[in-house]
């Protein structure tokens, strides 16, 4: 065998990697799927939609040239996380739009169960958010009596997208999860490592509609010939975010990465002990294998490369998003902008939901440059509020932060990220960690690869970022603490 097959299905779009031995691309097809905004802050997805666009990904990069589909070993899967999918187990059918990790209709809810929040929170490891898919679920099924009627007779079932994904491949002989998606819905309990019927009780939902939780790193299933033309072991599967972590090899206490997507995730591994936050981190699991449960501090950042496209879609100053770092070049510095790109609240460690976006600092001399460069600096600044803490709650210093994501290419980003941090920024040679991660724990457990430690051979550097203006950054961060503080002050 000389290939693994990884499916990464994002926010914006579904992807298909093919990675021989040495971790290295050997083909990708991607296809981008609409995004539905049904009222301020719905965010949805069309299950439908996202399969369409996946299997036609994973179809083209099967028939690459010079890939032979017999060779490939096994299918990971990673995913975007928290989005909410149920439908039909016999049709198939979604009975709903998916509701999008990004969706704040279901504050209301979490408002309502706030006295329960230590509750979830010393559950689940999770705060008490509209972020995650418990209330999503429970907002579908109060939203039409007919649909919790069916649900509370066995007939729905749900899933976050990998469940809805491997339903599909296997033709719904398969409805599963893993430990690091499960320990995002808000009603998994992360150390007795099951579903937990306190709070599916809070959330009046019933657990026939739920999914078996598997390890994150095993045979689960296999893709049928009527529906791939294929059969392909499934045996990995992870949430996007810790198949980073996985992919980034972040595999000792300590070790960080930051992924640079739609949103922004830094997570950092603390091994086999379940950290609790002092400053409004989550508590995850980071994966599973050969029984062995590795947790992970987290701190998401909802708005990253979303407010690139902003840029290029709403306020038009760019046609690409690539164009942001050459449009940021026109100017040396920022010219006292300040960006605030909370357009979905703002996460961690404000978790602020009714907190907008805000551009300060503008004057008759602004330019578009000067917004482009606060972007990104924005980007890095909200990436830097999360480090700072999961520094104090891990009671460590790291020396580097590993980077991956698309918005990695962007040189500019990178150095500011360094800057801001004052400490180095290292990019991997493949920036599809995310991808990559997936086929790794999907290697793994067919033993395509045999170890971890064969896994730290492949993985290689493309670029270091050193600190440089330490006098520029202070003055971004000056700023930023100022308006921020301003503002938050203000939704008060």
């Amino acid at each position: 065998m000389k290939y693994i097959l990884a499916i990464d299905a994002g926010t914006t779009s579904s992807r298909a990697i093919i990675f021989d031995k040495n971790g290295q691309q050997k083909a990708i097809a991607q296809y981008e799927f609409p995004q539905h905004f049904p009222q301020e802050s719905w965010v949805e997805h069309n299950a439908n939609e996202i399969w369409e666009t996946q299997l036609k990904a994973v179809v083209e990069v099967l028939a690459s040239k010079d890939i032979n589909s017999s060779e490939i070993a096994a299918l990971g899967i990673t995913n975007q996380r928290e989005t909410t999918i149920l439908w039909d187990r016999k049709t198939g059918e979604p009975v709903h739009n998916a509701i999008v990790w990004q969706d704040r209709r279901t504050a209301s809810i979490c408002d309502d169960l706030r006295d329960h929040a230590p509750t979830f929170l010393n559950k689940t490891g999770l705060v008490l958010d509209a972020y995650f898919s418990g209330t999503k679920i429970k907002w579908i099924l109060d939203s039409d009596p007919a649909i919790r009627q069916r649900a509370e007779a066995g007939e729905l079932a749900f899933g976050t997208v990998d469940s809805w994904l491997i339903w599909k491949l296997t033709h719904g002989k398969v409805h599963t999860t893993d430990v690091t998606n499960a320990s995002r819905t808000l009603i998994y309990n992360i150390h007795d490592l099951c579903w937990d019927e306190e709070l599916l009780s809070l959330l009046n939902i019933p657990a026939s509609l739920l999914p078996k939780v598997v390890s994150s790193s095993e045979k689960v299933g296999e893709t049928t010939e009527e529906v791939l033309g294929i059969s392909l072991p499934i045996s990995g599967i992870a949430g996007d975010q810790q198949a980073a972590l996985f992919g980034q090899l972040c595999i000792e206490p300590g070790d960080v990465k930051n992924t640079y997507g739609t949103g922004c995730f830094c997570i950092m591994n603390t091994g086999e002990k379940a950290v609790t936050s002092n400053n409004k981190m989550l508590t995850t699991i980071g994966w599973q294998r050969n029984g062995k449960t590795i947790y992970a501090l987290e701190g998401s950042v909802f708005i990253a490369g979303a407010l690139i496209q902003w840029l290029r879609d709403q306020l038009q100053i760019i046609d690409s998003a690539p164009e942001v770092e050459a449009l940021a070049k026109t100017v040396e510095h920022n010219g006292g902008v300040t960006f605030i790109p909370a357009l979905s609240g703002l996460g961690a460690p404000y978790w602020d939901p009714e907190a907008t976006g805000a551009i300060m600092g503008i004057t008759r001399g602004t330019e578009k440059g000067h917004i482009a460069r606060a972007a990104l600096e924005a980007i890095a600044l909200r990436s830097r509020d999360i480090i700072i803490e999961m520094q104090k709650d891990a009671q460590v210093e790291f020396s580097a932060l590993k980077v991956d994501g698309g918005a990695t290419a962007n040189d500019l980003l990178m150095q500011i990220q360094a800057d801001l941090l004052q400490t180095q920024v290292v990019r991997p040679d493949t920036t599809e960690t995310t991808a990559l991660g997936a086929a790794f724990l999907a290697g793994l457990a067919v033993g395509f690869w045999k170890d971890e430690n064969e896994l730290k051979s492949i993985w290689k550097e493309n670029k270091t970022f050193s600190p440089q203006d330490n006098t520029h950054a202070e003055r971004i961060l000056y700023l930023w603490n100022k308006r921020i503080s301003k503002m938050l002050k203000g939704n008060e």
